[in-house]
């Protein structure tokens, strides 16, 4: 079985419909769920509608260093959401921070992280929630510095394993949106190295047939926002056991 992680963009004070991750023309997300795209209404419509017990919410201002949504985000916590936080965590300054807003797992970008050698503090200020995103756009692994890009996916894993972090994202930004389906190459190669590591699959998934791909392949979550907002795909565990 796999489960699904739903996500939920944040920008500039509600909800949108991320596309291939050009950020600049996001718009406020339509969606089966709720009848506006405020966060809160979108995250009740998670937890009546589908049983949501958690929710990936990638705070797209946060992450451009250009505002946030705190407010937001404790009030999808008090809905009984388990957070998966994506604010631009790049130090364990901003892990402890990710934390306090009650992020239940913190998760790590590597477009914006600066240094590999920084996942060892980050890691040990967030504890067993951390998690690594390997952010990718059409295969090729995005950097907050050439220091992290160049390493590559595989060595930057190698990194964050000896660090303590055990759980990963591998996200595609250029299939979000694109009812294109998953790029797996990257998560295939992870899957293969670090048997015993936690892979959550974003970026392109369309319908229940990709979830029963990807549970086969041994994944254990997918990412899902836009075949959900559709009701497309209607159950959060899906797919034959992997």
């Amino acid at each position: 079985m796999i489960r699904v992680i739903p996500v939920l963009d944040l920008k500039a004070g509600c909800a949108v419909h991320a596309v291939r991750g050009q950020r600049a023309s996001y718009r406020p997300v339509e969606s089966v769920l709720a009848s506006s795209a405020d966060p809160l209404d979108l995250g009740r419509g998670l937890v009546e509608k589908l049983g949501a017990r958690e929710c990936y919410v990638a705070d797209l201002d946060a992450i451009a260093r250009s505002g946030g949504h705190a407010e937001a985000i404790r009030g999808l916590t008090a809905l009984g959401l388990a957070i998966w936080l994506d604010a631009g965590t790049g130090t364990a300054a901003d892990a402890a921070r990710a934390l306090r807003l009650g992020a239940s797992r913190v998760i790590v970008g590597t477009e914006t992280l600066s240094a590999p050698g920084d996942l060892e503090s980050i890691a040990a200020a967030a504890g067993s929630g951390c998690v690594l995103s390997l952010d990718l756009r059409e295969g090729r692994l995005l950097g907050g510095s050439p220091a992290v890009s160049e390493l590559g996916p595989d060595d930057l894993v190698a990194v964050a394993w000896t660090a303590g972090i055990r759980t990963f994202i591998v996200l595609d930004l250029a299939r979000v949106g694109s009812g294109e389906g998953p790029q797996l190459g990257a998560a295939a190669r992870l899957r293969r190295s670090f048997s015993e590591a936690e892979i959550a699959i974003g970026g392109g998934v369309r319908d229940h047939a990709d979830l029963d791909a990807l549970a086969r392949a041994g994944f254990q979550a997918a990412l899902v926002g836009t075949a959900l907002h559709r009701g497309i795909i209607t159950s959060l565990r899906a797919g034959p056991p992997a």
